[in-house]
């Protein structure tokens, strides 16, 4: 198992990883943590799940499962009980509205393939509209804090078109908003548009909202907002206020979930709205 995860992360040897180790302490993430596991299935000819590492956390650990899986015995892995588990429900989850927005202007999913396909280069210059300061924060020396070495990146050029009448929203509120906030009110809004519901519909219901959110931090930039917008600006900020904000919109009175972890937020927030579904 030393030898295995040392190739994975390009080591000499396995003598500087010691076998109680933690995998995730020696620098693997999901993208290695797939790699062992492919470079494991191809010595031992067993199937193996993706979450193999994080299931099993160190070298004897992982060790141990394999021998036992190899004799027929032995744990099996928690995300293989979990699928077992929620298995025995197998009405099917279908997602019938999509929305999003993209750098290179793709904001729908049509024009996300389309990107895609083409290959496109999304890259561009800072957008003029955001009172940055492009030749201030440029330095060319990438270890000068507090400066950038590049004044280029993938950027949502339409950001700051933001219809805040729309959804009932005050002008003042709205700078004090985290533009992540802006935009799931917009492509909720479009979601449902696209499915064909009728969010009058739903008002009162107890349709859910489960949302993955990111690390914010808008409170740390705005602070020459608006005069009077401080007082929305813990509301505007917090990451809590994401999923409470699209369902106090539109009237939902079924859960309302922020989940924060990490890289895996989105797909963790389907996980659980798709279980919430299946327990109604």
């Amino acid at each position: 198992m030393r030898t295995e995860a040392a190739a994975v992360l390009g080591h000499a040897s396995a003598e500087s990883f010691p076998e109680r180790r933690a995998f995730r302490d020696i620098g693997f993430d999901s993208v290695t943590a797939v790699d062992l596991r492919n470079h494991i299935l191809a010595a031992a000819g067993l199937t193996l799940p993706s979450t193999l590492v994080f299931d099993f956390p160190n070298p004897v650990a992982l060790a141990g499962f394999l021998k036992g899986a190899a004799l027929g015995s032995g744990p099996e892995p928690a995300s293989a009980a979990r699928t077992t588990s929620a298995g025995a429900d197998d009405d099917p989850i279908a997602i019938i509205g999509m929305s999003c927005r993209y750098p290179g202007g793709a904001n729908t999913p049509e024009e996300l393939i389309r990107l895609a396909l083409d290959g496109a280069d999304v890259i561009s210059e800072f957008p003029a509209d955001r009172n940055w300061d492009a030749q201030g924060l440029y330095d060319p020396d990438p270890d000068r804090q507090g400066r950038t070495y590049s004044t280029q990146g993938g950027f949502l050029h339409d950001a700051a078109d933001f219809d805040p009448a729309f959804f009932g929203i005050s002008p003042r509120e709205a700078v004090s908003m985290d533009p992540q906030q802006r935009l799931l009110l917009e492509t909720s809004w479009e979601a449902f548009e696209r499915a064909g519901i009728d969010l009058d519909s739903l008002r009162g219901t107890t349709a859910g909202t489960f949302i993955g959110a990111s690390h914010q931090d808008y409170a740390t930039t705005a602070h020459n907002g608006a005069e009077g917008s401080e007082v929305h600006m813990v509301t505007g900020t917090a990451a809590s206020v994401l999923s409470g904000r699209v369902s106090y919109l539109y009237g939902f009175e079924g859960p309302a979930v922020t989940v924060d972890t990490a890289c895996s937020s989105s797909l963790v927030a389907v996980h659980l709205a798709c279980q919430s579904l299946r327990k109604r």
